[in-house]
């Protein structure tokens, strides 16, 4: 090959590599990770309002295995029902909210899961600070809000999901709060614990014909008692008629 050749080459290589740096740097930045929050036409007092929630992996070596949501002021855990999401996940209430998890996904794979909330406050924006928890423990935090969530000034910091509602409609109104669950196991029986009675029973009433008088003595010992004084009596007027007799 002829040097001039050589070189036209090695330039032309040069700046295809320069380009593709170029472009890889241009879309680094609309490609950055993020978790959202989608309900179209929501409405604040809307009622029975499917979410669906998209949290992008940013690991290159953990699939993703957890999504833990703190609910908004206004939703309670016993509000949120599960519909759908990643094959063998579940989602389960905890106190300041849920979370959403099973079998690890593939490394890179986003999640992606849809639960239905009974009611929607009365707000503008609801945000739902999220925790994404990976295969090897690491844990993204998307929980910044708005101000919080330049980052480094690219669209790289971790925004909170957060869902705009549009004005409520007329006549809507907020239900009554979801019915506390149930606990899924019951204590251990008193009964079989304790001699002390349950709280809910009466003592037991004392039995009407019980052989005792009111201080408690038997009956049967003045009744004994008393045969035991006539039985005498009588010896002693039996004894006297005789020697009166014989006399």
């Amino acid at each position: 090959m002829h040097r001039p050749t050589l070189v036209r080459n090695l330039r032309l290589t040069g700046a295809l590599s320069a380009a593709a740096l170029a472009i890889a740097v241009a879309t680094a930045g609309p490609a950055a990770a993020h978790a959202e929050v989608e309900a179209e036409g929501a409405r604040a007092l809307d009622q029975n309002v499917e979410l669906t929630f998209s949290a992008e992996s940013e690991s290159a070596s953990a699939g993703i295995s957890k999504l833990e949501v703190i609910l908004p002021k206004g939703i309670t855990p016993q509000d949120i029902t599960y519909e759908e999401g990643p094959k063998g996940w579940k989602l389960a209430p905890t106190g300041r909210g849920y979370t959403v998890s099973g079998p690890k996904l593939a490394v890179g794979e986003d999640a992606e899961y849809a639960v239905t909330v009974r009611q929607l406050p009365d707000a503008k924006e609801l945000v739902f600070k999220t925790l994404q928890t990976y295969s090897d423990g690491k844990v993204d935090r998307w929980i910044e809000l708005e101000e919080e969530a330049e980052g480094d000034g690219h669209g790289h910091g971790h925004p909170a999901p957060r869902l705009e509602l549009k004005a409520a409609a007329p006549g809507a109104k907020l239900v009554s709060p979801s019915p506390t669950d149930e606990p899924t196991t019951s204590a251990p029986s008193s009964a079989g614990t304790s001699d002390e009675p349950a709280a809910d029973e009466s003592p037991a009433e004392p039995v009407a014909d019980d052989p005792k008088d009111d201080d408690g003595m038997p009956m049967a010992v003045p009744l004994g008692i008393g045969a035991a004084v006539l039985v005498l009596g009588g010896g002693v007027w039996w004894f006297r008629n005789r020697r009166s007799g014989s006399a």
